[in-house]
């Protein structure tokens, strides 16, 4: 070890002035160059992620101030539609308030109820899907209207599913089957 070291002195004492001060220059940005790849870039690129994940979380503390700051308005806006999130206290109870609604509506829109059947109820986590399926029969007018109530009824009524057709070939009576839900919290 000690004669290679000797070897390496041996081979700088011969270079010149110039060809001392090209390998110190060449040492000193090979050295500068280690010491930003090994210790330099991995700060930078750590600072940078940080500095990105900071400006998030910051964007997600407004977003949550400003909720917090609208906090008052959403419990008074929940409390004004509590009466159509409430918990029924049976499905029996829920399915006759949602066949009365209907039934209410047809006979404001002056359509004729032929058949209306409970489709059963079906959860979903927190929530139940109720299902009616109806047949009526009424003027296109009457029952355009008919849907158009249910759709904008308080009981938040949803129509999924329909089919119209004429009661037979000549009149002017429409022919309804329908598919009517309604999702309670």
């Amino acid at each position: 070890m000690i004669k290679k070291i000797q070897e390496l002195y041996a081979i700088l004492s011969r270079m010149s002035k110039r060809e001392k001060t090209i390998l110190y220059a060449a040492a000193f940005f090979i050295s500068l160059t280690l010491l930003d790849r090994m210790m330099i870039s991995p700060i930078f690129n750590r600072i940078s992620s940080l500095e990105s994940e900071i400006k998030e979380k910051e964007s997600n503390i407004k977003k949550s101030m400003r909720i917090l700051s609208q906090k008052d308005k959403i419990m008074s806006e929940s409390e004004s539609y509590g009466s159509v999130f409430s918990q029924a206290n049976s499905e029996e109870e829920e399915m006759t308030s949602i066949l009365k609604e209907i039934e209410n509506l047809a006979s404001k829109s002056s359509v004729y109820l032929i058949d209306m059947k409970p489709g059963g109820a079906k959860s979903a986590g927190s929530a139940k899907k109720y299902i009616i399926n109806l047949s009526c029969e009424a003027q296109i007018e009457q029952l355009t209207q008919f849907m158009y109530d249910i759709e904008n009824s308080s009981k938040l009524l949803t129509i999924e599913k329909y089919q119209i057709g004429p009661k037979s070939k000549e009149s002017s009576v429409a022919r309804c089957s329908m598919s009517i839900s309604k999702i309670s919290m």
